[in-house]
C-alpha cells in the first residue's frame, strides 16, 4: 500500500470541504451551457480533464506515479465505486424516474453522511447535527420540486431505487474515506481517470456522440473539469477525511441554495415563494448543524 503521512487540522479539513461543497454550487450552472452533451458524455470528458490536470501536476513536480495506482483493492473499490458508481446510478435514476423526484431521493446523501459519520471512531451524533441535516433536506425540497407534491409512482420504482443506491454510495464513499486518511489525496486522479475511461464505455454502449460546436459549450466542459469535476473532489477528500464530516453533511445542502440562487441571479430559473422558503429552511439547517463547529471557532479565539 503507497501511502504518505499527512497532517492536516480539523478546521482546515472543514474549510476544504466548504470549498468542495461552493464549487459543486457551480455544477448546475456549467451544466445550462453544455447544452444537449450525453450525460455519460460529459461525464467521461469532464473526469478526464480532472485527470490531465492531475497528471500534469505529477508531471511537473516528478512524482512517482506508481505510488498513486499501487493501492489496496478496497481502496480502488472505495474510489471508483464512488465517483463511477454515483454518476452511474444517478443518470440511471433520471432515466427511470422524473427529475424532481430522483434528484430529491439522490439528495438523502448529506443526511446519510451525518447518521454514518456517528459510527467513526471519535465522532458523535449530536442533536444539532440531525436536526439541521433535516431543516436543510426540507429546504432542498422546496428547492429541488419547486413547491409541487411528489407524485411517487410504482412505474418509477426502478428510478426511485438508482437514486436510493446514489445517495447510499456517495455517503458510504464519504464516511468510509476516513478509513484511508493517510492516503494521499493524489489518488484521487487516478480516480477520475479510472471513471472517465468507465464513463466513455458507457456512453459508447448507450449514447450518441454530440461534439460541442461553440466555444460557450467546450468553456463549460473545461470549467467543469477544472471545478466542480475537479478540484471539488480533491477538496471534498481533504474535508471528509480530515474535517467535521457531521458539519459537512449538514452543510452539503448549501450547494443546491447557492446553485438556485445563482441561476435565479442569472435569469436561467425564476424567483418563487417555495425557493424563498427553501433557502430559509437550508439556510436554517446549515445554522444549527453547524453550532458546534463555530462554537469550536468561538472558545478558540477567547
Amino acid at each position: 500500500m503507497s501511502s504518505v503521512a499527512i497532517v492536516v487540522s480539523r478546521n482546515f479539513g472543514t474549510l476544504c470541504g466548504l470549498a468542495a461543497i461552493l464549487l459543486w454550487a457551480l455544477l448546475a450552472l456549467f451544466t445550462v451551457y453544455t447544452g444537449n452533451i450525453p450525460p455519460f458524455q460529459l461525464t467521461a470528458m469532464t473526469f478526464f480533464v480532472a485527470f490531465s490536470l492531475a497528471l500534469l501536476k505529477w508531471i511537473i513536480r516528478g512524482d512517482n506515479i506508481m505510488r498513486f495506482i499501487q493501492l489496496p483493492p478496497a481502496l480502488w473499490a472505495l474510489g471508483v465505486g464512488g465517483l463511477f458508481g454515483y454518476h452511474f446510478f444517478y443518470f440511471m435514476a433520471l432515466k427511470n424516474a422524473p427529475a424532481a423526484e430522483a434528484g430529491l431521493i439522490a439528495y438523502l446523501w448529506p443526511l446519510l453522511i451525518v447518521l454514518f459519520s456517528a459510527l467513526l471512531p471519535g465522532e458523535k451524533l449530536r442533536w444539532f447535527h440531525a436536526v439541521g441535516a433535516v431543516v436543510s433536506l426540507l429546504g432542498a425540497s422546496l428547492l429541488i420540486t419547486k413547491g409541487e407534491a411528489l407524485n411517487l409512482s410504482a412505474e418509477y420504482s426502478r428510478g426511485y431505487a438508482a437514486a436510493l443506491v446514489c445517495a447510499f454510495i456517495w455517503s458510504g464513499y464519504s464516511v468510509l474515506s476516513r478509513k484511508f486518511s493517510t492516503v494521499s489525496t493524489d489518488v484521487i486522479g487516478v480516480f477520475c481517470g479510472v471513471t472517465a475511461l468507465l464513463a466513455l464505455f458507457c456512453h459508447l454502449a448507450f449514447e450518441q456522440t454530440l461534439i460541442p460546436t461553440s466555444f460557450s459549450m467546450w468553456a463549460a466542459v473545461l470549467g467543469l473539469g477544472i471545478g466542480p469535476v475537479g478540484a471539488a473532489f480533491f477538496l471534498w477528500d481533504v474535508g471528509v477525511k480530515h474535517g467535521d464530516i457531521q458539519g459537512l453533511g449538514v452543510l452539503s445542502y448549501l450547494s443546491p441554495l447557492l446553485s438556485t440562487i445563482l441561476l435565479v441571479a442569472l435569469g436561467v430559473a425564476a424567483f418563487s415563494a417555495s425557493l424563498a422558503i427553501g433557502c430559509l429552511l437550508i439556510t436554517l439547517g446549515a445554522a444549527i448543524g453547524s453550532f458546534n463547529m463555530f462554537q469550536g471557532w468561538l472558545d478558540k479565539r477567547r
